[in-house]
């Protein structure tokens, strides 16, 4: 095959700090590449010069054998390269067909032709066997519907090349199934396909080859026929991983930390109780719609009950999350992003957010800038975050797993009795998993006790102490650890056997 894409010596530096370094390698034309690395090795950088979102500092690029030099988006769409972003770049108030043609409505005698993008709307979705009317709102949509318009909208582009990033992670099995067949079409089709994911399995399923970057540097390359997932995590993490969960330092104590009774709120909640004790990990199994995000929210005071009873540590947590902040409860949500942080905010900021109160002096209640500096840094240390001044760099500059980092320090700053952990791990890579495990062990063996949600069962059977399964807002009953079993597990999800 021949290369639709080169980079030859592609370099790009942040005030002189390098983020990507002589990245030279070619995308064979038809082909599916595979680009790991952990979170900050240069993916993104390298994607938005791809992109023309940024210039190189140095090196080149070649698209079909001629000089491509990108200066904005639109010249990247113009030459036939197109993204499918984690985060999907659609309209969700407009229709399918008006997210396709969004860039150049066709028209006549100055009216828009809407039978014109009706029709050819329905021709790609047809293609994709996507069976929607081509004017449903994309806001009707599932996350695997609206990827699909995504990824229409590249083939009504004619898109050459069709770069995923991260594409999976708000997607259901069966939905992933559906993409992993799409993509698999396009290659049929001749298109070309860049694959980033952080799930290695699936790199290795879908693609004819892999480069693996590592603190801005190709470190390896090769056919995916070469490489199976211990060889990917030792090129991404530049060691053997010895396992993928860290040996519990701790056992749970016989203390109750969190007790919930009854939990009820019609087509939410049904009768949900369950207890934490100091030093558990307990974890929460579900397919999606199980309603563990819901019972998270209800616990932390964001979302009613109509009925149910919660108490921590034995006494009775006063309304609202407010009050279960300062009853000793942290909630870690799972998305970061919109709700764990102030993405524009310096690190610094983030992290002392919840113990701001605690930094005021009295009695005029100011700030103390020099004990948030020297506590903050202390937090920095402690949680390996990797950043530069963070009293000045934005939280948006990080990584995912140390954005996750900040987010889980920001609590721990406050030493809550009970953290409420809502898929903590999505969106990061193998080593950032590793070390967020770890900070849960080490909160658990410091006293406090975890509610552990997860969507990955292996996650949990690696962490858990304790397994509660649920199912349409419904416990459907739980397993200890010396008894996981992972049919029954699915098995309570499926509703399928008794509790």
């Amino acid at each position: 095959m021949t290369a639709i894409l080169t980079l030859d010596g592609l370099s790009k530096s942040w005030f002189g700090v390098p983020a990507v370094s002589d990245l030279s390698f070619a995308v064979r034309e038809g082909s599916v590449l595979g680009l790991i690395g952990q979170n900050g090795a240069g993916k993104s950088t390298l994607m938005n010069m791809i992109g023309g979102v940024v210039a190189p500092t140095a090196g080149a690029m070649r698209w079909r054998g001629q000089p491509y030099q990108p200066t904005s988006a639109a010249d990247a769409t113009r030459a036939g390269i197109a993204f499918i972003h984690q985060e999907l770049n659609l309209f969700t108030n407009l229709s399918i067909a008006e997210n396709l043609f969004i860039d150049a409505f066709p028209r006549r005698f100055g009216l828009i032709q809407r039978g014109a993008i009706a029709h050819r709307t329905a021709q790609i979705l047809a293609r994709l066997a996507l069976q929607a009317d081509p004017g449903t709102a994309v806001g009707r949509l599932s996350p695997g519907e609206r990827q699909l318009v995504e990824i229409a909208k590249a083939i009504h582009n004619d898109a050459s090349l069709i770069i995923f990033d991260e594409p999976t992670t708000s997607l259901t099995p069966r939905e992933t199934e559906r993409l992993f067949e799409t993509i698999a079409l396009l290659r049929a089709e001749g298109r070309t396909v860049i694959y980033i994911s952080h799930i290695l399995s699936d790199v290795k399923r879908l693609c004819d080859d892999i480069v693996v970057l590592r603190d801005g540097v190709k470190v390896d390359e090769g056919a995916a026929a070469d490489f199976d997932v211990p060889h990917m995590i030792r090129s991404m993490i530049g060691r053997d991983l010895a396992g993928l969960y860290p040996p519990r330092s701790a056992a749970p104590t016989s203390e109750v930390v969190l007790e919930a009774h009854g939990l009820t709120q019609p087509g939410v909640l049904q009768d949900v109780s369950l207890t934490v004790a100091r030093g558990e990990i307990v974890g929460l199994f579900g397919l999606m719609g199980a309603g563990r995000s819901e019972l998270a929210r209800a616990l932390f005071g964001l979302d009613p009950v109509a009925s149910g009873e919660i108490r921590l540590a034995g006494a009775a947590l006063p309304p609202g999350p407010r009050g279960r902040i300062s009853a000793g409860m942290a909630f870690v949500t799972e998305n970061r992003r919109e709700e764990g942080l102030m993405m524009d905010a310096a690190i610094a900021d983030n992290l002392a957010l919840v113990a701001l109160e605690s930094f005021g002096r009295t009695p005029a209640r100011l700030v103390d800038t020099a004990a948030i500096r020297d506590q903050t840094e202390a937090a920095k240390r402690d949680l390996g975050i990797k950043a530069g001044d963070i009293s000045v760099q934005p939280v948006k500059a990080l990584s995912g797993g140390n954005q996750q980092k900040v987010v889980i320090g920001k609590w721990q700053m406050e030493a809550p009795k009970l953290f409420l952990l809502d898929e903590p791990t999505r969106g990061v890579d193998v080593g950032a998993k590793f070390e967020i495990y770890a900070l849960a062990d080490r909160l658990a063996a410091q006293g406090g006790g975890i509610l552990f949600i997860s969507s990955e069962l292996d996650e949990l059977m690696g962490m858990a102490d304790r397994i509660v399964v649920m199912n349409r807002g419904e416990v459907m009953g739980e397993a200890l650890r010396a008894d996981f079993d992972r049919t029954r597990i699915l098995s309570l999800a499926f509703r399928e056997v008794a509790a």
